[in-house]
């Protein structure tokens, strides 16, 4: 299986880290982007992407594994912004708050920075396609052979 050790791929993975840490699940957001239904398996890879990759800056992604972490973070922002009103709305319902403030620009800045990380997944995906084909020779690039694939470019422009 194909191993990625791409300096691009990895800063783009921390950057892509980092903004879904800081604007997605920060302790405002956490509780109610938790109550998203996805299943185990998608929330699982979702966190692996997120928040374990230092783990694999010096030994690499298996390209198969990483485009299934790919997919699992666009099913989030799809189901994020199928859930928008809803997400905005239980932020929104504690008003007194002691953090209302800071839940209020949870609120209102959410759209963009899903839209953000949609981005920043999508330039992902462009670069591991590029990649993919540029290593598979002869033999069928990986991407054509994962299933979780066929909806993601769609989804993370907003499309489907």
């Amino acid at each position: 299986m194909l191993v990625i050790r791409d300096d691009n791929v990895m800063n783009l993975i921390e950057r892509i880290s980092y903004h879904y840490q800081i604007n997605i699940t920060n302790r405002i957001l956490r509780p109610v982007i938790l109550q998203i239904y996805l299943d185990d398996r998608t929330w699982s890879n979702i966190e692996i992407f997120t928040e374990k990759f230092e783990t694999y800056r010096f030994s690499g992604y298996y390209l198969d594994e990483l485009y299934r972490q790919l997919a699992a973070c666009a099913r989030f922002v799809d189901a994020a912004r199928n859930s928008m009103d809803s997400i905005k709305s239980r932020l929104k319902t504690n008003p007194n708050a002691p953090d209302k403030i800071y839940r209020d620009m949870s609120a209102n800045n959410f759209p963009n920075n899903i839209k953000h990380f949609a981005e920043l997944l999508s330039g992902l995906y462009t670069l591991l396609l590029d990649i993919d084909k540029k290593k598979s020779g002869n033999n069928l690039p990986v991407y054509t052979q994962i299933k979780d694939l066929e909806r993601v470019s769609g989804v993370l422009s907003g499309y489907y």
